[in-house]
């Protein structure tokens, strides 16, 4: 038989546990959210932050820096106006020129700046100031070398140019200054003026020290010229993709940052080299993880509060609770006499258990009387079926007898014919006698045996009742049922079987037709075929066929047969069928097993067993 499925075990945990876990669960659930979107935001808010301090630095190093240059242009200018600086220069002399630069070169400027003095080709005449560079051609930008610079910024003398140089290793911010004289009806050039700042490691940290902490880092020529990073930071910050002019995100050395990239241009503005500003998010990331540990520990301080909160709400909610789980256990063991109120102690009727509890014990005092009324439509309904099945089962041995008798009566008979209808009427006498003990029994709580039957002695005994009207009505019956197939049934039962559909066959044929039973055995099973060429089931009915009270074309059936007769089949072990396949004809298929695995022997009782 199928093995049953388990019941699922009831859960080991009380309700209040219940309560206490869901609450936790959502509490955790409800900080877990509040605190991925306060993570999410702050994160935005820092990333936008740290973008605004790289502009912000930017905008400073732009303002600093122009500063600076307008600083060398005014000095410069100034220079060169002056009427000695002039007369000096006028002379071509290169020691004069030297020594009158120097000198007003010490007097005007303190800043830590480079001075250049060039011929209008742009040969170095005196070279003065900036740390590296010594004193009057000392190293750094040596005299009588050309600086390409002056040729650059020639087309747009006799203005002021500004802007990067490039000299040996090292970058400069310059400003170039002309210097005229008048000659004849107009202005001749005389020299020209180049002073500018070395972009070294110092003026970076000075960058750092006055933008509040941005890193920077000037490139040219393709290699770092001047940094406040580290070298292994350098790398990373090398090997990121830039977009000129639009923070973005990077990592280097291991941290993240957000950069910020500016082109430096020439004298004759081409690009010359380039300038990243970076500004860490190692603050950020302190101040993120600050925010979770203050989250994490709110959400701890909230749990354990709400715990304590709902452990006493719901001890009080559950006292009340713990009444009506014992009313329904009592009303489960069918004391429908509990009542709630009753037995829970100072209950209020006025919230919502008070009035469960009251309807509960309303429910309770319902069932009892729909109990009462039911047991009794129960016995009038047991009463009905046990009818309606004994009278479906009586009616073909009372039709043989009366037919039987009838013919007895009315004609002239062979000893032959009367022998064969006595013979008839013997035998359904005995399967209404049959019929009436299994009532009987059913009625005392019994069951009928099992025992090992041929099944060609079943068919054969079911269809002698029909065979005078198979014969009336010209159909011709093929019985093909081995002799050697043997199996445990229950022989009434089944013989019922094979007369229901015998009889629904030959009430489908009433001018003649053809009627099969065939039976072929396997290892395990016998299959059995019941097969006419009479209209066959009509489609709408092939879903609902085995069901009770399904019946057409039969002036006087009740829709049973086939009912008791699917489940008797069912009790065997096995199955009653219909073929679906369309066409004229009505094809029935009975399969039973050889050997009932709830039999362990010939006299073994049926379980279950519903007698139709």
């Amino acid at each position: 038989m199928a093995t049953q499925p388990q019941a699922a075990r009831p859960s080991r945990l009380s309700l209040l546990w219940k309560i206490l876990l869901s609450t936790s669960i959502a509490l955790t659930l409800l900080f877990g959210l509040i605190g991925a979107i306060v993570q999410n935001t702050a994160s935005r808010a820092l990333e936008t932050s740290v973008e605004q301090e790289v502009q912000a630095s930017f905008q400073a190093y732009d303002s600093l820096w122009r500063s600076r240059v307008e600083l060398l242009a005014s000095v410069s200018l100034v220079m060169s106006k002056m009427s000695d600086v002039r007369a000096a220069f006028g002379t071509g002399d290169a020691a004069t020129i030297r020594d009158t630069a120097s000198d007003l070169w010490k007097d005007i400027s303190s800043q830590k700046a480079v001075f250049l003095v060039t011929d209008p080709q742009g040969r170095v005449i005196a070279s003065l100031g900036g740390a590296g560079l010594g004193s009057l051609g000392g190293p750094g930008i040596p005299t009588d070398q050309t600086l390409p610079v002056v040729r650059q910024a020639a087309a747009a003398f006799p203005r002021q140019s500004s802007g990067f140089m490039m000299a040996g290793q090292e970058l400069y911010q310059i400003a170039v200054t002309p210097v005229y004289v008048q000659a004849g009806s107009g202005l001749g050039l005389l020299n020209v003026l180049v002073a500018g700042y070395v972009v070294d490691r110092d003026v970076a940290r000075s960058l750092r020290d006055s933008t509040g902490g941005s890193d920077f880092c000037f490139f040219a020529n393709g290699q770092v010229v001047a940094s406040t990073l580290d070298p292994g930071t350098i790398a990373g910050v090398e090997a990121a993709a830039v977009v000129p002019g639009k923070p973005q995100r990077i990592s280097a050395g291991g941290m993240p940052y957000t950069m910020l990239s500016t082109t430096l241009t020439g004298i004759d503005g081409r690009p010359l080299g380039e300038l990243r500003i970076l500004r860490s998010f190692e603050n950020a990331r302190q101040n993120i993880a600050r925010l979770s540990r203050n989250i994490v520990l709110i959400w701890l301080c909230a749990v354990l509060l709400g715990l304590l909160l709902t452990y006493g709400l719901a001890r009080r909610i559950l006292e009340p609770v713990n009444a009506l789980d014992r009313g329904a256990a009592e009303v489960a063991r069918g004391n429908y006499d509990y009542r709630v109120r009753a037995g829970a102690k100072g209950m209020s009727s006025v919230d919502e258990l008070g009035r469960l509890a009251e309807a509960f014990d309303a429910m309770c005092a319902a069932i009892q009387e729909s109990r009462r009324e039911l047991i009794r439509q129960e016995r009038i309904t047991t009463i009905g079926r046990l009818s309606t099945s004994l009278v479906h089962d009586l009616r073909n041995p009372l039709a043989a007898i009366y037919g039987g008798a009838e013919m007895l009566m009315d004609g002239d008979l062979s000893s032959a014919q009367v022998e064969r209808l006595a013979g008839n009427i013997y035998r359904s006498s005995r399967r209404m006698q049959q019929l009436l003990q299994e009532l009987v029994d059913t009625g005392r709580g019994r069951s009928t045996s099992v025992e090992m039957c041929r099944l060609s002695e079943v068919v054969a005994a079911a269809y002698e009742v029909f065979a005078m009207a198979a014969d009336a009505q010209s159909v011709s019956v093929r019985i093909d049922v081995p002799e050697n197939i043997e199996l445990p049934l229950e022989r009434a039962r089944m013989e019922r079987v094979f007369v229901n559909l015998i009889d629904n066959a030959l009430g489908a044929m009433p001018d003649g037709g053809c009627l099969e039973i065939v039976a072929a055995a396997d290892a395990q099973s016998i299959l059995v075929r019941v097969e006419d060429n009479g209209p066959g089931v009509a489609p709408h009915l092939r879903a609902e066929l085995f069901q009770p009270f399904i019946t057409a074309g039969k002036k006087n059936g009740v829709g049973l047969g086939l009912a008791f007769s699917h489940q008797t089949v069912l009790d065997h072990g096995g199955d009653l069928w219909i073929d679906s396949a369309p066409g004229p004809g009505a094809r029935f298929f009975i399969r039973l097993p050889l050997a009932l695995p709830w039999a362990a022997n010939d006299h073994a009782e049926m379980p279950g067993k519903a007698i139709s």
